[in-house]
């Protein structure tokens, strides 16, 4: 891919990062950050997105402030990819947000073994970390991303480090996502299928033969007709088995923009026509990559 714009040069988004190894550490770090959102302006109280048991710790030290805030635990919040989490997001600072989005958010991503994240899911969490801060730099928000050693561990908390601007070691998106995309993905397999027109029906077709239910399948076709920019160079190929179904299609045009299906829509709703967005919430991966003339985008269901 050619190498993304460059982040805006002011941003009203305040995008922190504290990182704590003990509950001591954890109390210690969140209660100067909800004490200075409850002394806010123009907000309404904070909210923490944090694992249960932390929750329970903050409400105990927060005595009579915590009936004002409100509490989420983390597995309900990031339930699904990032993509997904950019829409959480977005939706709850347009319900829930003050003007111009100010709110204090306290945010602990679930690293958790219950969670189970590969090293890709890793990669595309951090992918969302430095997105964030050209998606929601119009926003007046402050969020303090909490990262707990004891289920993180240093390897992601040392990327996350680079994805938030309050850290020594910090990487403008471009920089960051950049690095994420220019890394190869392995081959499509030798017995790769292919549809020279991917059709919505073919597509569905194939995945309910792979496995799909009929509704997944259906819900897979058209996130791979909403996936392609434009003209297909060499239709499509597609592999696996339920309910890791992939297609990778490969385009004319090309698809340089980091933020490409990140942007949420006008409408709230999730339907046909707002092409990579729709795929970014329907499927697990989509993974684009530059092959000079055109993009490669892979789509994996799950």
């Amino acid at each position: 891919m050619s190498t993304p714009q460059p982040p805006l040069q002011h941003s009203e988004f305040d995008h922190r990062m504290a990182v704590f190894g003990s509950d001591d550490e954890w109390i210690a770090a969140a209660l100067p950050f909800l004490e200075e959102g409850l002394a806010a302006p123009q907000e309404p109280p904070p909210t923490v997105i944090a694992a249960p048991a932390k929750l329970d710790l903050l409400r105990d030290a927060l005595g009579a402030d915590a009936k004002a805030m409100t509490f989420i635990p983390h597995t309900d919040w990031y339930a699904g990819s990032a993509a997904n989490a950019v829409s959480q997001s977005a939706g709850y600072l347009a319900a829930h947000a003050g003007p111009g989005g100010r709110i204090h958010l306290l945010m602990e991503p679930d690293w958790s073994g219950r969670a189970g994240r590969s090293a890709r899911e890793t990669a595309e969490w951090i992918r969302y970390e430095s997105l964030a801060n050209l998606l929601f730099a119009p926003f007046r928000t402050t969020a303090l991303c909490a990262y707990d050693t004891r289920t993180a561990g240093s390897a992601i908390v040392d990327a996350a480090r680079r994805a938030h601007p309050d850290t020594p070691v910090y990487e403008a998106p471009a920089r960051l996502v950049g690095e994420l995309d220019a890394l190869p993905l392995p081959p499509p397999p030798p017995g790769a299928d292919l549809l020279e027109t991917p059709d919505p029906e073919a597509v569905r077709a194939w995945a309910v033969a792979r496995g799909l239910a009929p509704a997944e399948a259906g819900l897979f076709a058209a996130a791979v007709a909403e996936a392609a920019p434009g003209p297909l160079a060499d239709g499509a190929l597609l592999w696996g088995d339920a309910p890791a179904c992939v297609c990778e299609l490969r385009t004319a045009a090309r698809v340089d923009d980091p933020l490409a299906g990140f942007v949420p829509p006008a409408t709230a709703e999730l339907e046909p026509g707002q092409g990579l967005w729709f795929t970014r919430q329907v499927c697990a991966y989509v993974d684009i990559r530059d092959r000079g003339e055109g993009s490669a985008i892979r789509i994996q269901y799950a």
